[in-house]
Order: structure tokens, then C-alpha cells, then sequence
């Protein structure tokens, strides 16, 4: 049988999962906080099993023992690898050879904290698998027709020359949401005026129309935009000459900083975990505060894209905060009746498909995200063109 292998490797964890050629879901398993004390293998509906691994490639050789015993006799036909940003440089999913390597190198400098990994992983993968294709699909590439005033940074235009743009993040995801919603909804709702807010460890929000992307939260980096776990989202520029006059803080602190200790965890001051949060706001105030920031920044933008579009006629929650966290669905939307919407108590308690009430002028949907099914397909279809 032929399978299609996804990679989807962060600054801390792996995801690996095995397809087969229909882009049917056989096998799904992870490696979190690589390189910590607490270095855990999961696999869904099995308990997890703490190992140890040095890194990247350790943990990447690991899941690929763990691939060969799943796959079985079955043939590897083609590896898709998620990679997040590729700039200007790469707008489609693309096949990795020397040169795309090359030129994907010369990136780091603009994802430090995700592309090193990346690379560490699809050097690994392709070492193991040397006689398929490696097909690199990029979070940014779904914003490449992004309207012009929705790029720019208000800054002297030579530095758009060195890469200077908002980019945004998490195209993956909201390709496989619109791509749902279009099967479940149909084609007329899905080309309306659609505001995806992908609401995990990481965060942003993605306004389309005619399923083509208006604007976004994130721009320059996977950091910018609303408040996250522990990444800070938008801050005053003037935060970091501040910074750096009064501790001397230096940029390898001040990117750990806006990435790492912002967020929920700085503002609670407790954890960067939503459910801790929820469950100690009535004694915490610090933890309350964290919530409350966080659902003001959201709803906020959700306003900011509906003005982008001109209406909405869609709100679609996903991530693991947006799909089980009825809580923050509720207190997100409770401001925003002014924009047509609204939720059912009841559909939202039970994290139904459909939480606004029959008859609301803006539909309100949860819709369970899939970055590897959305890898599986790109990479399935990049291969084929190729032949």
C-alpha cells in the first residue's frame, strides 16, 4: 500500500503522522518538550511514555522507528513537511532539493524559532526516506495574494527590500478550515465574508472573502498580533529601547521574552495553560486578568476584520482553545452583537458544529482543525502535478 508521511515540527515538539493515498488518517504520533526534563511520546488513546532525546534529530529518528513499525511492508510514496514561514521566496508548496534548501537556509533569520527545527527534522526525514519526494508547504503561501495595504509596514521602503512585510501565519490551518467549511456549508458561504480565528498555544485571527485572505492578526513574525500562551502579541516598538536602556537587555532576551514569558503565563504569572486559568479566575485575579485580555484582544480584532471586510457573515472558532473552550467562545462574542453576532448557550456548552441560534444574521461554527490532513492533500497534489 502507499502512505504519505506529514512532518510538522516546532521549536519545542514533533507531530508525525501516516496517510494512506486517499489522504485517509492511519497513524498519528508526537514528541513534546524536546530538550526538557519532562520529554514525553504520545499517541492518541495510549498513555504517554516519557523518553529521552537530545533534540530535533534524536526525537525525528525516534517517530521514524516508530513510522517504519506502523507502515509496516507499505511503500513511503512522498513526505510532506509543514514549514512556516517562506517569506517571498517560496508561495506553493514546493519540492525540497539542494537548491530549495539552500534558499530555505537563508530564511532562518526571519523564523529563528521554528525553521532551524524544520530543516533539522527534513534533513532526517530525508536521509530515511531517500527514494521519496519531500514536499515543504508553508503557513505563509495562502497570503501570497494578499491586498498590497494589508503587507505593508509603515516604514522607509528600503526595508521591504530585506523582507520587511507582515506575512501572516497559520495558513495551513485556515486552508483546511475553508476547505471544511466549503464541504459542510457549501461554496456561497464559504466565498463570503468569513473570520477564522485559530485559537491555540499559538493565536491569530484570518478575515476572508471569496475564500482569499483579506488580512490577518500576524504579520512580521508568529508573535505579532493578539496575546497567546506565552507569546505577547503586538507590543509599542518604543518596549524594546525602553527595555533595553533600563535592564540592558539584549536581543536574544528580548526574543525570549516576547515569545516564551508573555502572554497568558506573564499576565497570570501562573501558567501559560487556558484551563488552569479558567479553573483559578475566581480566586486568582491575576489569572482573571489573563483572561480577560486575552478574549478583549480577540474580540477587538474580530471587529478590526469585519471592518477590513465590510460585514461578516461567518465566525469560525478553531484550535484547541477555540473548539473546546465554551467559556472564552462565550466571552469573546458577548461584545460583538453589534456585528449580527450572537451564541446559543446550549450549542456552545456542548461545542456543537453550529453555536449561534437559528435565524442569526452571522452564522458562529467550531470546526475541528487539521494541519496534516491539509499537509497530506498539498503534498498528494504537488507530486501529481509534477509527474
Amino acid at each position: 500500500m502507499a502512505y504519505i508521511v506529514t512532518v510538522n515540527a516546532g521549536s519545542s515538539s514533533i507531530k508525525m503522522a501516516l496517510f494512506d493515498g486517499s489522504g485517509h488518517l492511519l497513524h498519528m504520533a508526537a514528541i513534546e518538550n524536546i530538550g526538557q526534563a519532562a520529554t514525553v511520546f504520545k499517541q492518541p488513546g495510549l498513555a504517554d511514555q516519557k523518553i529521552s532525546v537530545s533534540g530535533h534529530a534524536t526525537a525525528m529518528r525516534f517517530l521514524l522507528k516508530w513510522l517504519d513499525q506502523a507502515a509496516g511492508s507499505g511503500h513511503i510514496t512522498a513526505v510532506g513537511h509543514r514549514i512556516v514561514h517562506g517569506a517571498n521566496t517560496f508561495t506553493a508548496p514546493t519540492v525540497a532539493t539542494s537548491a530549495v534548501i539552500t534558499k530555505l537556509q537563508k530564511l532562518e533569520p526571519l523564523d529563528p524559532d521554528h525553521l532551524p527545527f524544520a530543516l533539522e527534522c527534513l534533513k532526517e526525514a530525508r536521509q530515511h526516506y531517500k527514494d521519496a519526494p519531500h514536499v515543504l508547504c508553508f503557513d505563509t503561501a495562502f497570503y501570497k495574494d494578499l491586498p498590497r495595504p494589508a503587507q505593508q509596514l509603515a516604514l522607509p521602503r528600503k526595508y521591504e527590500k530585506l523582507g520587511l512585510r507582515r506575512y501572516g501565519f497559520h495558513g495551513l490551518s485556515y486552508q483546511y478550515l475553508l476547505k471544511d467549511f466549503a464541504k459542510n456549508e457549501g461554496q456561497v458561504a464559504a466565498h463570503g465574508k468569513v473570520i477564522m480565528a485559530h485559537l491555540g498555544s499559538g493565536v491569530s485571527l484570518c478575515a476572508t472573502k471569496d475564500a482569499k485572505p483579506i488580512d490577518m492578526t500576524m504579520g512580521f513574525t508568529p508573535a505579532s498580533g493578539v496575546p497567546m500562551s506565552t507569546r505577547s502579541g503586538d507590543l509599542d516598538p518604543g518596549v524594546v529601547w525602553y527595555l533595553h536602556r533600563l535592564t540592558n537587555m539584549g536581543p536574544r532576551q528580548f526574543n525570549h521574552l516576547v515569545n516564551k514569558q508573555s502572554g497568558l503565563l506573564g499576565v497570570s504569572g501562573r501558567s501559560a495553560d487556558m484551563l488552569t486559568l479558567l479553573n483559578s479566575q475566581d480566586t486568582d485575579p491575576h489569572a482573571k486578568e489573563a483572561i480577560d485580555l486575552f478574549c478583549y484582544q480577540i474580540a477587538k480584532q474580530i471587529g478590526g476584520l469585519a471592518a477590513a471586510l465590510g460585514g461578516v457573515n461567518s465566525l469560525i472558532f478553531a484550535g484547541g482553545i477555540g473548539e473546546r473552550s465554551s467559556p472564552i467562545r462565550r466571552r469573546i462574542c458577548r461584545n460583538l452583537s453589534f456585528l449580527g453576532i450572537q451564541v446559543d448557550s446550549d450549542r456552545n456548552r456542548r461545542n456543537a458544529r453550529l453555536i449561534s441560534p437559528d435565524g442569526a444574521p452571522v452564522g458562529v461554527h467550531v470546526i475541528h482543525t487539521n494541519e496534516e490532513a491539509m499537509i497530506a492533500n498539498l503534498t498528494m497534489k504537488t507530486i501529481k502535478e509534477e509527474q
